[in-house]
């Protein structure tokens, strides 16, 4: 979960020690851009920790992308981007279902 802008407010894997997952202010400042602008994505791919995810599809308000076995699901509120990462047996379904879910939560309560 980060700032829309750069700076990151959690992060969570029960596998990974907390803050492991690190975006670099440039490759959250273009998932941000590419919200407006998917052609951006569609180029070039969605770069997160250093790793390139292949752009499968978007809004204004979701990115989807993926890497092999990884998914990636994203949602933009008004002050903040959710990401989530997911591998088998997550469905893209569940991790979509999961992070809208938390996105609409944060735009109910302002974020």
């Amino acid at each position: 979960l980060t700032t829309r802008i750069t700076s990151p407010w959690s992060s969570s894997n029960k596998n990974v020690p907390p803050c492991v997952f690190q975006l670099s202010k440039d490759e959250l400042g273009k998932l941000v851009q590419g919200f407006e602008k998917q052609d951006i994505l569609t180029s070039s791919g969605v770069t997160l920790a250093g790793n390139r995810y292949i752009y499968l599809s978007g809004t204004d308000k979701v990115i989807r992308a993926k890497l092999g076995k990884v998914g990636v699901h994203c949602m933009k509120t008004q002050q903040a981007v959710v990401i989530s990462l997911y591998e088998d047996p997550i469905q893209p379904q569940q991790a979509a279902s999961v992070v809208e879910k938390l996105g609409d939560y944060l735009v109910s309560c302002g974020y």
